[in-house]
């Protein structure tokens, strides 16, 4: 078995004690930074032929220069998306790339549940307020999921347990829209249309694509314009799918009745860390927290035990191929990228 040397990114404690976990049937040397990676820690890769990285690390052209100046030939991100890789440097540069493409969709998809259900009969709000004795009912009134439109943007694992709970479990009518049809929700009612044609169309919209060009900002002014007047959203994928100017503003016109989010679009500074002791900068961020009608979450929705174990198996997996020489089967690569 071949040693890999890995520096690992942005490094929590459950990151530690999954991958160390994970590492016993490897061997690996892995050493673990708590800063995330980008232009200005991408020394401490030095020497270190492979890196780790997370969702909110930077791996731009600037960075992925550096680290191939300090030696680093693999790229194994412990996590599905990789819009924070430049994949042509990465290429250009002889550095592959590997990611970990499923580790738990029930994981996420129960999650998006639990944030439409919370958003949609104010929970939050509800427990905040047995913790002050008070037990009024007003302003808590929700609505039944059953027999709602329900909007899935994004068929894939994820999405796909998404659209059959909301179909099966609850009842809604769902609409989808991918690239590619599922022909498993098909036969049990799912309905394939173009996504503008199930924004228009939804009263329940939750998002579950991966963030490309075609997808960025898929939730802008235009496509709430449309909207039914009271779209509750749910995002539990990528934080710039939405506009988060166009958001707030359709928060205040009452055209969005509500939005659960556990992804936002300038989320690198802010999760994953503890600011309760700082001075929060981001005024966008702030203001989204002024409405009753919002949730959030700080990206927790891959935390469960089974998807911490299946990523730590899966990357290191992907670090012992790599050191093997045998065909990276999780690698991403400029063909993943659409023009």
């Amino acid at each position: 078995m071949i040693i890999m040397h890995v520096a690992i990114f942005g490094t929590k404690p459950y990151d530690r004690q999954f991958l160390t976990a994970a590492n016993a049937a490897h061997s690996h040397d892995l050493t673990f930074f708590e800063p995330r990676l980008d232009s200005a820690t991408a020394t401490l890769a030095d020497g270190f032929p492979a890196v780790c990285a997370f969702v909110n690390d930077r791996l731009d052209a600037d960075v992925l220069a550096r680290l191939a100046r300090g030696g680093t030939k693999l790229v194994a991100l412990r996590c599905a998306g990789f819009n924070n890789v430049d994949l042509r440097t990465a290429e250009r540069l002889d550095i592959a790339v590997a990611r970990v493409p499923a580790y738990s969709p029930h994981a996420v998809s129960e999650f998006t549940i639990a944030l439409l259900l919370a958003l949609d009969r104010h929970i939050p709000r509800a427990w905040a307020r047995v913790r002050d004795n008070n037990f009024a009912l007003d302003g808590l009134i929700g609505r039944n999921l059953h027999g709602r439109t329900a909007g899935v943007i994004g068929t894939g694992r994820i999405g796909a347990l998404v659209a059959r709970t909301l179909r099966l479990g609850f009842g809604c009518r769902v609409l989808a829209a991918d690239v590619v049809e599922d022909p498993e929700l098909v036969a049990i009612g799912v309905a394939y249309r173009s996504p503008a044609e199930v924004i228009g169309a939804a009263e329940i919209l939750t998002l579950h694509c991966p963030l490309t060009p075609e997808t960025h900002h898929i939730v802008d002014a235009e496509a709430i314009a449309r909207a039914k007047p009271g779209l509750i959203l749910v995002n539990t994928s990528r934080g710039a799918l939405i506009d988060t100017a166009a958001l707030i503003d359709g928060l205040k016109s009452g055209r969005i009745g509500g939005v659960a989010l556990d992804v936002y679009e300038q989320e690198a500074d802010l999760f994953f860390e503890d600011l309760s002791n700082e001075i929060v900068q981001d005024d966008v961020f702030q203001r989204l927290l002024t409405f009753p009608n919002v949730l959030i979450t700080g990206h927790q929705a891959f935390l469960t035990e089974e998807a911490l174990q299946a990523i730590a198996a899966t990357t290191l997996e992907n670090v012992s191929d790599f050191a093997a020489g045998r065909v990276l089967r999780n690698a991403v690569g400029t063909a993943m990228l659409r023009a």
